[in-house]
């Protein structure tokens, strides 16, 4: 089998893309894949790392709001769009896959129309509830839709052919894996006191940043029994610790706080959280839901379509989540709502529950269910 997939841009398109291909090799282990992206894109550096053969092909967005900086980046869009349908078309032909998978993002766009024209079997993954614009153009075009949560729907033809197979989360994120208590003990937390886990992404988000401050301020100021770790990210690296110090909060020796700028063992530390608070890109919610864990949901506004408010109410309308739209946000109500949780465990326990079952089960079942269905007609 020779799979060609294409997608990119952020690591919410490249990421399901390779979660995809160790899905497909679990299952067909002598299959060969392709990888199609961007020559600058996210998407070089972290696929030929995981020993993937890349294809470059120069595809761009075309920016709405009409700047003197946008237009130049529009007539770079317009120049890439003449030049990227021959290229696709010369990365099929040369590669002659079995079927072609499309993740997301703008790169996805011309490979996955060439190979629909050329007749080869396509498919397409869409993570968000509200399905980006290359999406909804394809979905059109494609043989199979692959969908994360059901909601995607709304936005797209009703004669599209659907199936929801959810998300594939990183290996580590199963619930069986490590226990709460182990989890704690492992990161060196008291495994009596009830843990909090906030981040904002590998950048930092400064609206999670000011929220965090506060709520560690909140809790050394009323000696609260919580453990409290944090992520910051490159946003915060000149500022957050800081921050703490002219608080008087100390940071080292302090065994109920781990600050750190990035971390590397997200697993552990969502294990061992009951409560975690973040932003709502699709691969954390599926995290979320696949760790069973209640969380405070903080939507990115900056992002396309504001998909990732359509992502967080999955799961506040399911009541598996409180959801904060950023406008809204105050260092009073975020501390409010934590202080409500904490005071009630049982809504803490019902939060956690209530994600769990927003689960799809058996994923990588039905996702190689799909394409073995296309391959097989």
């Amino acid at each position: 089998m020779k799979v060609l997939l294409a997608g990119g841009g952020t690591a919410g398109h490249i990421n399901p893309a390779l979660a995809i291909i160790s899905i497909i090799k679990d299952r067909c282990p002598e299959a060969e894949f392709l990888y199609a992206g961007t020559p600058n894109g996210m998407e070089a550096r972290l696929v030929p790392m995981e020993g993937i053969a890349f294809a470059p092909i120069k595809v761009s967005g075309f920016q709405r709001k009409l700047t003197p900086k946008n237009i130049v980046r529009n007539i770079k869009a317009a120049a890439y769009l003449t030049t990227a349908g021959h290229t696709a078309k010369k990365i099929i032909k040369d590669f002659k896959p079995d079927i072609v998978i499309g993740t997301g993002g703008y790169v996805s766009g011309p490979i996955v129309l060439e190979a629909a024209t050329m007749g080869i079997p396509t498919a397409i993954h869409e993570q968000n509830a509200y399905p980006g614009v290359t999406t909804r153009l394809l979905s059109k075009k494609v043989d199979a839709v692959m969908l994360t949560m059901e909601e995607a729907t709304e936005y797209l033809s009703p004669d599209v052919k659907w199936t929801k197979t959810g998300l594939p989360v990183r290996k580590g994120f199963d619930p069986n894996a490590i226990s709460r208590a182990e989890a704690k003990k492992q990161l060196g937390l008291d495994e009596e006191k009830l843990c909090i886990f906030s981040w904002g992404g590998s950048l930092g988000a400064g609206a999670i940043n000011d929220s965090a401050a506060a709520l560690i301020k909140w809790e050394k100021d009323n000696a609260i029994p919580v453990s409290h770790i944090h992520s910051y990210g490159k946003m915060g690296h000149d500022t957050f610790e800081k921050r703490l110090s002219d608080s008087g909060i100390k940071i080292e020796g302090d065994n109920s706080l781990i600050i750190k700028e990035y971390i590397h063992n997200m697993d552990v530390c969502t294990a061992a959280a009951d409560l975690i608070i973040c932003r709502s890109g699709a691969s954390a919610i599926s995290e979320l839901e696949a760790m069973g864990r209640a969380s405070v949901l903080i939507p990115s506004p900056v992002v396309a379509g504001n998909h990732q408010y359509h992502n967080a109410m999955v799961l506040g309308k399911a009541g598996a989540a409180i959801v904060i739209e950023q406008k809204d946000l105050t260092d009073e109500l975020i501390i409010s709502e934590v202080k409500k949780l904490i005071e009630n465990p049982r809504m803490l326990n019902e939060l956690s529950r209530k994600a769990h079952e927003q689960l799809v089960d058996d994923i990588p079942d039905k996702i190689y269910a799909v394409i073995d269905g296309l391959l097989k007609k």
